[in-house]
Parts: C-alpha cells; sequence; structure tokens
C-alpha cells in the first residue's frame, strides 16, 4: 500500500495505491473517489458484536468498507469529515487512536477498541480509544493542523483530550479532572486530560471537535414542540 498525501494541512486527501489484488479497510463514507476497477465492499469488519463495540465505544462506523484492486492495481482517494491534516502511521507494536481519528489501514492491521479514561462517560472526546494492531499502516485524520511530539524517557505532557489524535505503545497516561469544582469547570471551559510519560510519539490536533460541537449546538436554531 503505497500513501500520498495531497492538499495538506488544511484539506487533506490520502491516495491509496494499490498493487494487483491488495486491499484497503476505511471508514464508512471515507471515499472521495476511486480508480476504475476496484471492487468495493461494506461489512462490519470481525462480526456484528465486534463492529457494534468499535461504533458505539470507539466512535468509529459499523460498517467498514474495504476496497480491492483489479488485476491492474489502482486507487482510493480518502478524506476525513472535517479539514485538516492526515497522516500514515506504522503500527509496528500498537498505536492507539482517538474517537474518530481512524480513516483507513491495510489490510494486516487489526482494530478493536481500548478504555482510555473517562471522558467518555461524561459525554466527551476521549473514553474508549480504538487499538490498531498487526503489521502495516493506519492512516489518522484529524481536525485542523497536526502535531507530531516526541517524548523521551520520564518527560511528561498534559494534554487535553479533545486534542488527542493517536499515541504509541511506549507512553503511558492517566487521565483526571484539570479543575476542581463544578463551577471551576464551568468557567475555565476545561474538561479532562491525558497525563503522557515518555517515552514514545503521540500525534495532537489543533482543533477540538467536541468544542465545534458545542459552539454549533449553542448557535444553531432547535424545534419547539
Amino acid at each position: 500500500m503505497d500513501i500520498d498525501v495531497r492538499h495538506a494541512p488544511s484539506f487533506a486527501v490520502a491516495r491509496i495505491g494499490l498493487a494487483p489484488g491488495e486491499s484497503v479497510r476505511a471508514e464508512s463514507g471515507a471515499m472521495m473517489a476511486a480508480s476504475g476497477g476496484i471492487d468495493v465492499e461494506a461489512k462490519a469488519e470481525g462480526g456484528l458484536l465486534k463492529g457494534l463495540r468499535r461504533s458505539v465505544l470507539g466512535g468509529e462506523s459499523l460498517f467498514v468498507t474495504r476496497f480491492t484492486a483489479g488485476g491492474a492495481g489502482g486507487w482510493v482517494d480518502v478524506a476525513a469529515q472535517l479539514p485538516g491534516d492526515v497522516t500514515a502511521l506504522e503500527v509496528g507494536g500498537g498505536v492507539n487512536l482517538a474517537r474518530g481519528a481512524w480513516l483507513c489501514s491495510s489490510d494486516g492491521v487489526a482494530l478493536d477498541t481500548k478504555w482510555g479514561g473517562f471522558k467518555n462517560l461524561a459525554g466527551g472526546e476521549g473514553g474508549f480509544l480504538v487499538r490498531a494492531e498487526g503489521s502495516g499502516q493506519v492512516v489518522a485524520a484529524c481536525y485542523g493542523a497536526l502535531d507530531e511530539v516526541a517524548l523521551r524517557e520520564g518527560e511528561t505532557l498534559v494534554l487535553d483530550s479533545g486534542h488527542l489524535v493517536a499515541f504509541e505503545d511506549g507512553l503511558s497516561f492517566t487521565t483526571r479532572k484539570v479543575t476542581r469544582g463544578l463551577m471551576q469547570s464551568l468557567t475555565s471551559g476545561e474538561g479532562l486530560v491525558f497525563d503522557f510519560t515518555g517515552p514514545g510519539r503521540l500525534w495532537t490536533q489543533s482543533r477540538n471537535p467536541g468544542a465545534l460541537v458545542t459552539w454549533l449546538t449553542a448557535k444553531l436554531p432547535f424545534s419547539r414542540g
């Protein structure tokens, strides 16, 4: 699988080049365009229960779309719903992605869900993460600009959960409330954060999708019964 990213960093599109017979799995609705001869199949990967767990807990679609190239090979263009950048990550031992960050991955990568903290129970962005294991690449999408942060052994970073995109297995982390008490949370606008400790890499996004939803909810008119 060959990945070529264009229109970055604001409106990135990843072109996935496929050899004859090669496949890529993508988030439902992520395809923008494809070359002729690409076979398209949508199904709940790993069975219905595993697909439901990934959908409800991990923030991804119930159905995953598989694109398979014919005898001449081909390509598929994938893009995220929100404006921002995308990046290709080597899975290696394992990569953990925030809700909604997974865009597509190669055939050797298995996806599941992993508990990432209590933010999800409060209706926020964190909670369950999408866990990628195996051999191959994952394309992760972000809202806004993308930053890669490398932490040395023992180095720490405090990150608002809404700005997380992905992190490697080498990092350890805990989650906590950044402020004390309800009034402090309401006045500061802060919620829960990740405390990461190196060594390892993580990827962050400059905008918070949850904050966008909150802002739109406050601005958009609502129907009265």
